[in-house]
């Protein structure tokens, strides 16, 4: 096996600035065998500028089937425009289109995605819409009750494996009750275990029974199950997910680079934290100069014995298995 140290990078998936990416973001994800790279609506302002971008970071991790991730929800969380990839939002759905109509329309932009060369949907939307002052999900959640929500997420993963698609239920434990956008700060909510249980739990065990490939969490503070927020609490990673959830595969973090996140401490930090409650891929949005600064800090605290090698080893198993479906349905 490698040497583990040069395989840190495999946890990282992060973002660039502007239309292209610079010949130093280039150097850097090829240099330190960065896992993927996340893909924001400047970067994808055409079809075929999807397809160049793409190009520039495979050309530079060949063999190493990077992540190529983008948020493709529907509505006004879809970084890609046009048809057919380009989908209404996930309530217009909902309340007016209906399932059958989501089916089409949301097989076509996979197979699209697909087609341009993305590899992860960081989609389906999760949460449920129990807070009309939630304005982070306006528009973005499938409904009001788990009932209603259910259907869209199951059928969601379904298109997404057939389409080639890694799929990404998000976001856990859930967002729907909140009102601070934790990208703009840590947000808070109060419901406990028993509401969580009758709620929340509920959706993202039928993602994950229809075989979601990854869960992203959210900068969310819980009172009633830690003092942390989600992205830095093991009882939320590992104890609801990992054990009551019983779910082994992929889990990420959302973007570190949130505000939301910074009370875990400066970026570097966040990224310790966030991988020692249990998350497998630490995501970072279009600061590279901060990921960069957070890939070294994360590395210097593996070399200070901060991390141990078995914790990292595992991480990178669970990437490897999901690496190797991208693999073969490219060699296939």
């Amino acid at each position: 096996m490698k040497n583990i140290e040069e395989l840190i990078g495999q946890l990282f998936i992060i973002g660039f600035k502007g239309e292209t990416p610079s010949s130093s973001f280039l150097n850097f994800i090829s240099e330190e065998k960065i896992g993927g790279v996340i893909l924001f609506k400047e970067n994808c302002l055409s079809h075929q500028q999807v397809k160049e971008n793409i190009k520039f970071i495979t050309d530079v991790t060949s063999n190493k089937f990077p992540f190529i991730a983008v948020d493709q929800e529907g509505g006004r969380v879809c970084r890609i425009l046009g048809k057919p990839v380009e989908i209404a939002a996930a309530q217009t759905y909902a309340e007016s289109y209906g399932i059958a109509r989501f089916t089409d329309e949301y097989s076509r932009s996979m197979l699209y995605l697909e087609s341009l060369g993305i590899n992860i949907n960081l989609a389906p939307v999760c949460d449920i819409f129990v807070n009309e002052k939630n304005s982070c999900l306006k528009s973005r959640c499938f409904g009001k009750t788990a009932e209603e929500v259910i259907p869209f997420i199951t059928k969601a993963v379904e298109i997404s494996k057939k389409s080639n698609i890694l799929s990404c239920l998000k976001h856990f434990p859930g967002l729907g009750e909140a009102v601070i956008d934790p990208h703009k700060k840590t947000t808070v909510s109060y419901y406990d275990k028993s509401a969580w249980e009758q709620r929340e739990r509920i959706v993202f065990e039928a993602g994950i029974h229809a075989g979601a490939d990854m869960v992203m969490t959210t900068h969310i503070k819980l009172p009633k199950f830690d003092a942390t927020i989600a992205t830095g609490s093991h009882v939320i990673v590992e104890q609801l997910l990992r054990q009551r959830l019983s779910y082994s595969r992929v889990i990420i973090t959302d973007d570190l680079q949130m505000k939301g996140a910074s009370i875990l401490g400066d970026i570097g930090e966040r990224a310790v934290k966030a991988f020692s409650a249990g998350h497998d891929i630490l995501l970072f949005g279009q600061d590279s100069d901060s990921a960069m600064e957070a890939f070294e800090y994360f590395r210097g605290a593996y070399n200070r014995g901060e991390i141990p090698k078995e914790r990292i080893l595992k991480s990178l198993e669970r990437i490897s298995a999901l690496k190797f479906k991208i693999a073969k349905s490219v060699l296939f």
